[in-house]
């Protein structure tokens, strides 16, 4: 069912679809850690509020900048290369593991960040085949 929707269906549309799902994901996740972490720093009343809501917007758009950036980039090198292997998601592992450690500004964690995701990526992918 993936491999007809990823011909007939637009790379751009497969990443909003993942930025929306992963994003929400990831929302939910800053919802459930960020109470936790306003309690560990002492917060109380508005300040709590307002960190909680940082917390769930933060993760909220992390989460989703990464799948956007994973699928897009996966989708269009599929594309590209006219092949559904290894390789696509081992390039879009990197790119995205990049993307994400780009803030870092350090060249040592962009590569192992744009490497572990790599890995991961063809790892997650090599297993949906089974």
């Amino acid at each position: 069912m993936e491999e007809e929707l990823i011909g007939a269906v637009p790379c751009s549309s497969l990443a909003v679809d993942s930025v929306l799902r992963v994003g929400t994901a990831g929302a939910i996740w800053g919802s459930c850690i960020g109470p936790y972490d306003a309690r560990k720093r002492g917060l109380t009343g508005v300040a709590q509020a307002s960190f909680v809501a940082k917390t769930i917007g933060k993760f909220g758009f992390q989460c989703g900048l990464v799948a956007g950036v994973f699928t897009a980039t996966c989708c269009g090198i599929q594309r590209y290369r006219r092949q559904n292997d290894w390789v696509n998601p081992l390039i879009a592992g990197a790119v995205a593991g990049a993307a994400v450690a780009a803030g870092t500004r350090s060249w040592t964690q962009v590569a192992g960040m744009a490497g572990l995701v790599s890995a991961f990526s063809v790892a997650a992918d090599y297993s949906k085949t089974f």
